[in-house]
């Protein structure tokens, strides 16, 4: 239970602070600024993976869980209840957040900017990168190394800062749907549940052919 709950945890701080910096600079008038919301995402997963990596691992992210197992590195039987668990956090997140800012039309949902097809795209690369990362400085699912937090939350700022006034750069399903469904803004959500598990996977087959090739050279 200890796990599920760490997740639960994690999950809601990162869909509160995440999208709630997203809500507060629409509410005043662009104060946090678009870079104020790629760092706090970046931080705020940083921040996540060194305070619950040793008990869930700090997954935060049904994409991630599912990567992880497709790895074979994280048991199966453990997958849904991670999931439920990540689901329960970005819920109560986002229901908070309703309350606090009833007038907000989105609540930091992701949104398109251009063409559902682009964002498509782009989510999975990112996805796919970000997997590729956090496989590289991760040991099953217990993040490991004193940088693993620094690594993992420094590349989704990166590509928050870049990506996100396109695409939103979610990388994460349930912090796409969590504020899509309480705010009644589900157009396009599809982009943001399929593109992240792809991105993830993909970024596991790379992982395995480097990790493979690796061994072989040894």
């Amino acid at each position: 239970m200890k796990k599920y709950l760490a997740e639960i945890i994690g999950t809601f701080s990162l869909v509160f602070c995440g999208t709630g910096a997203i809500i507060i600079n629409q509410e005043t008038g662009g104060t946090v600024t678009h870079v104020g919301i790629a760092i706090t995402f970046g931080l705020i997963v940083a921040a996540m993976i060194y305070s619950i990596g040793n008990i869930s691992g700090a997954h935060l992210n049904p994409a991630v869980t599912i990567a992880f197992w497709v790895a074979k590195v994280f048991p199966a039987k453990e997958i849904l209840p991670y999931i439920l668990s990540q689901g329960t956090g970005a819920f109560i997140a986002s229901l908070i957040l309703k309350f606090l800012f009833p007038a907000n039309d989105t609540l930091g949902a992701t949104l398109p900017a251009g063409s559902a097809m682009q964002s498509f795209v782009l989510e999975c690369i990112l996805t796919f990168i970000l997997m590729f990362v956090i496989l590289h400085v991760a040991k099953g699912s217990k993040e490991q190394g004193m940088f693993a937090g620094l690594a993992i939350g420094s590349v989704v700022l990166l590509e928050a800062m870049f990506a996100g006034p396109i695409c939103g750069a979610s990388m994460n399903p349930i912090r796409s749907i969590s504020p899509a469904v309480v705010s009644g803004h589900m157009e396009h959500l599809w982009v943001y549940m399929s593109a992240p598990f792809l991105g993830a996977i993909f970024g596991v087959v790379f992982w395995k052919i480097l990790k493979t090739t690796s061994v072989s050279e040894n």
